[in-house]
C-alpha cells in the first residue's frame, strides 16, 4: 500500500496497533446477540435490550470524549478509557451469571470503548492535518482488516467467554501502546496536535451546538443508517440460527465485509471520482448503497441474497466512515473534538433504538419486517444527507459573496 512509503514510521506503528485492537474487538461484537439468544437462552427482544444499554453507554462515551479532549488531555483520556474498557471486558465472565449485572457491565463496556473514539479521531485530524482525509481512510481499512481477522477467529474459537477475554487483552495492549506512543509524540514541539490541555476555543458547548450545519443533519442521517444496520445483528443473526444454518455462515458475512473493505478500495475510488467527489456527496451515496442492500435482504431472504446485501452495505460503509470525521476535522478545526463527539453521540442513538426495534420486529414476524424497517431508515438517511449537503453549499456561497 502507498502509505508504507508516503507516511512516517509513527503512522505505520499506529496502524499496526489499531489493527490488533480491531481484531480483538471483532472477536466479541458479532457474538453478543448470539450469546444472549443462544447461550443465555433469552429472547431477541432481550438481546436487543442488551445492545440498547451498551449503545446508551456508547452515546455517553462519545459526548464525554469530545467534551473532555481539551480539558484533561488526549493522553489521559485515551489511555484511561481503553484501560477501563479492558477491565470491564475481563469482568464479563464473572458478571454473566447475573442478568442485571451483565447488563450493567455491557453498558460500561459501551461507555469506556466510545470514550476514546472522538479523541483518537481528533488526534489524527490535528497531527496529520494535510493528509487527514487519506489517513482516515487508510486507518479505516487497517481496522477492518482486523475486523475480518477477528470475525474469522471468533467462529473457530467456538467459545463466547474466551472471545470476550481476548478482546479485553487487546484493549489493554492498545492502552499500553497509546501510553508510550503519546508520551513520545507529545514531547515533539514542532507542531501542536492537540495533546496538551487547551481551552475549547473560548466558546461554550451550548454555543458550539448552535452551528447545526456542521454536525446535526449529517449526524441524523448517520443515526437512521445505524438503526437500519441493526438488521445484521438483530435480524440476520437470529434468522440464520432459526433456519438451523451454521453459525460460521454469519461470521463469514463479516469476514466478507472486512475483505471487501481492503480489496474494493479501487472501486470506491472510482465511485468517489465519478459520482461523489466531496465528503457530503459520499455520505449521500453511502445511504443509497445501504438502501439497496436492505432491499436485497427484504426481497431475497436467502444466503446468496445476504452475501449480495453485505457487498452493497459494505460499499456504503466504505464511503461514509472516512467522510464524516474528515468533514468535521476540515470544517470545525480546533473545535473538531467537540463536534466529533457530538455527531458520534447523536449517530450512536441509532445503535440504541435499532437493536430494540429490530428485535421486536423479528420476534413478531421474522426477517421481512426488519427488512422493511431498514429500508425506511435508509430513505430517511438519504434525505438528511441531501439536506446536509444543501445547507453547507448555501453557507459556503454566502461566505464567498461576503468575502468577494
Amino acid at each position: 500500500m502507498r502509505f508504507l512509503q508516503a507516511y512516517p514510521k509513527e503512522v505505520k506503528v499506529f496502524l499496526i496497533a489499531s489493527l490488533i485492537n480491531a481484531t480483538g474487538s471483532a472477536l466479541m461484537w458479532p457474538l453478543v446477540t448470539m450469546y444472549v439468544f443462544d447461550e443465555l437462552g433469552r429472547s431477541m427482544t432481550d438481546a436487543g435490550f442488551v445492545l440498547l444499554v451498551q449503545s446508551l453507554g456508547g452515546i455517553a462515551g462519545q459526548l464525554l470524549g469530545g467534551s473532555l479532549y481539551h480539558k484533561v488531555g488526549v493522553n489521559r483520556l485515551i489511555v484511561g478509557a481503553l484501560a477501563m474498557n479492558a477491565l470491564m471486558l475481563f469482568a464479563l465472565p464473572w458478571a454473566s451469571g447475573n442478568w442485571s449485572l451483565f447488563i450493567v457491565v455491557m453498558g460500561l463496556v459501551g461507555l469506556f470503548n466510545s470514550l476514546s473514539l472522538p479523541a483518537i479521531q481528533a488526534f489524527i485530524g490535528f497531527r496529520f492535518a494535510e493528509q487527514r482525509a487519506e489517513l482516515f481512510n487508510i486507518i479505516y481499512v487497517a481496522n477492518n482488516i482486523g475486523v475480518a481477522l477477528g470475525t474469522s477467529l471468533s467462529g473457530f474459537l467456538g467459545n463466547y467467554m474466551l472471545s470476550f477475554v481476548l478482546n479485553g487483552v487487546t484493549s489493554a495492549v492498545f492502552a499500553g501502546f497509546f501510553f508510550v506512543y503519546l508520551r513520545k509524540v507529545g514531547s515533539a514541539p514542532a507542531q501542536d496536535h492537540g495533546t496538551r490541555r487547551q481551552p475549547q476555543g473560548g466558546m461554550s458547548g451550548w454555543r458550539l451546538m448552535g452551528n447545526t450545519r456542521i454536525y446535526l443533519y449529517m449526524a441524523l442521517g448517520s443515526m437512521f443508517l445505524l438503526i437500519g444496520n441493526s438488521i445484521w445483528n438483530t435480524g440476520v443473526s437470529p434468522f440464520i440460527i432459526s433456519e438451523g444454518w451454521s453459525k460460521q455462515l454469519y461470521g463469514f458475512l463479516w469476514t466478507l465485509n472486512g475483505v471487501l473493505i481492503f480489496v474494493a478500495q479501487p472501486l470506491v475510488s472510482l465511485i468517489k471520482r465519478w459520482f461523489a467527489a466531496t465528503s457530503a456527496s459520499q455520505m449521500t451515496a453511502s445511504a443509497v448503497f445501504y438502501l439497496a442492500g436492505y432491499a436485497v435482504l427484504l426481497f431475497l431472504p436467502s444466503y446468496p441474497g445476504m452475501l449480495l446485501a453485505m457487498v452493497l452495505a459494505t460499499l456504503g460503509e466504505m464511503l461514509i466512515s472516512p467522510a464524516m470525521p474528515s468533514f468535521i476535522s476540515e470544517h470545525a478545526r480546533h473545535n473538531a473534538p467537540f463536534y466529533l463527539g457530538l455527531s458520534g453521540g447523536i449517530g450512536a442513538a441509532g445503535r440504541v433504538i435499532g437493536p430494540y426495534l429490530m428485535g421486536r420486529q423479528f420476534d413478531r414476524g421474522g426477517l421481512a419486517p426488519t427488512g422493511w424497517l431498514a429500508c425506511g431508515m435508509a430513505v430517511l438517511a438519504v434525505g438528511f444527507f441531501l439536506l446536509h449537503a444543501y445547507m453547507n453549499r448555501s453557507a459556503e456561497r454566502q461566505l464567498a459573496r461576503r468575502t468577494a
